[in-house]
């Protein structure tokens, strides 16, 4: 306003300036982050952090800037996955995303705890609201993919995901099971009615390979499992040993490793394709 002298606390229309401050400010930290995808798992524990991480290292590798916006809020492990351990830093207005050591930004809950472990004791809307902070209140920069590690389900924080953020797509991780596949239709169906496109699903710790013959061991299910889902399979990845011990040693993103490499040149393809 052209007769505003600046003294907020004594204007009846501060809350109108603030909220116009703070959606110029989202505007500006957004603006460089061209493609979001949205890793969903119907439930917990089936990879979904794990395939969020390999997602964005392996476009890394493909020479595009990735990011990873965690928002798994009471179970955040994205930052225990690449070796960090130390807290976010803000410049004067905004929260800064955490640099890994392979480039990939990362903004976790477990960036800003005192420790690690502490837990959440936060109710949904909460929670939903912290999801919305990390991605208007952090300096993101340039980002060709950003990929949202969601929670299990279908709540609160999904669909805060699902509505303030504008999603390019989802990918959906299942274990080989029937009973994953019924959850993971109703994760599909919420997908759906939300408009948002679902580009395809990662089926985790397909087999176990034997270490002294090489046979493939499978771990759930028989090989249908999935099918019923009507979701395309663009990947198949085994339970790895040296996987798992690089997730809690943190050297993920330095493991000399093939998996979701095509699936990442799958999606930089189809989305290059578009511009």
């Amino acid at each position: 306003m052209s007769d505003c002298n600046h003294q907020c606390s004594s204007c009846s229309s501060s809350e109108g300036c603030q909220e116009k401050e703070q959606n110029e400010r989202a505007i500006q930290n957004t603006k460089g982050i061209h493609n979001v995808i949205g890793v969903v798992g119907g439930k917990g524990g089936v990879g979904k952090s794990l395939v969020t991480s390999l997602l964005a290292i392996q476009t890394r590798r493909l020479g595009y800037h990735t990011a990873i916006l965690d928002a798994d809020i009471t179970g955040p492990s994205i930052p225990k996955i690449f070796g960090i351990h130390d807290h976010a830093k803000t410049d004067e207005q905004n929260l800064l995303p955490y640099l890994a050591e392979d480039g990939t930004k990362i903004m976790s809950l477990n960036l800003l705890l005192e420790h690690e472990t502490d837990p959440v004791f936060w109710r949904g809307p909460v929670i939903s609201g912290v999801v919305k902070q990390f991605w208007e209140e952090v300096k993101w920069g340039e980002v060709d993919y950003m990929f949202v590690d969601m929670p299990p389900g279908t709540g609160d924080v999904p669909l805060t995901v699902f509505q303030s953020l504008p999603l390019d797509g989802i990918i959906i991780v299942s274990t080989p099971q029937s009973l994953v596949s019924m959850i993971v239709q109703k994760a599909v169906a919420m997908a759906q009615k939300m408009n948002i496109p679902v580009l395809g699903m990662v089926e985790n710790m397909r087999f176990l390979k034997c270490p002294d013959c090489g046979k493939e061991i499978p771990l759930f299910g028989s090989d249908d499992a999935v099918d019923g889902t009507n979701v395309p399979v663009l990947e198949r990845i085994p339970l790895d040993p040296k996987v798992a011990s690089a997730c809690d040693n943190g050297t993920l993103a330095s493991l000399d490793m093939d998996y979701l490499r095509n699936t990442a040149q799958i999606l930089t393809s189809s989305f290059d394709s578009k511009k």
